[in-house]
């Protein structure tokens, strides 16, 4: 477990210093995904490891996000990123796929339609 931007490490304590408060943690405090959302995510996975266009992933959980990272090669930057954002539940919506370039390519507030555009993105690679 890494540190988080704010936090102190506590090996650089010395004494006679002044310890700055940092808020702790609660383990319940980091945004996750639930267990329906994950068998959503790595069904859709599944399908495209089997048809030859990804191969590895990452999850990571933050303070204010969760992100499902997808990649080409485990030495790449990751193709797509599945993100979950309860901060942004009232505007765009908590889901969205972000690509590599930082372009949101789908946002919504339900993780089902958002996953949709990668079914489109086949549809449309086979029809042209």
């Amino acid at each position: 477990m890494g540190l988080e931007l704010g936090d102190v490490d506590p090996s650089e304590f010395r004494g006679g210093e002044a310890t700055v408060k940092c808020p702790a943690v609660a383990p319940g405090a980091r945004v996750t995904f639930d267990r329906r959302e994950l068998k959503r995510i790595f069904n859709l996975y599944v399908r495209k490891v089997a048809s030859g266009e990804w191969r590895d992933y990452a999850i990571d959980f933050h303070r204010d996000r969760a992100v499902f990272s997808v990649f080409r090669s485990a030495a790449e930057v990751p193709i797509y990123r599945i993100e979950k954002n309860p901060r942004l539940a009232r505007r765009q919506g908590v889901y969205r796929v972000v690509s590599a370039t930082g372009l949101i390519v789908q946002g919504g507030h339900e993780l089902d339609r958002v996953l949709r555009v990668f079914d489109k993105t086949a549809l449309s690679l086979v029809a042209n």
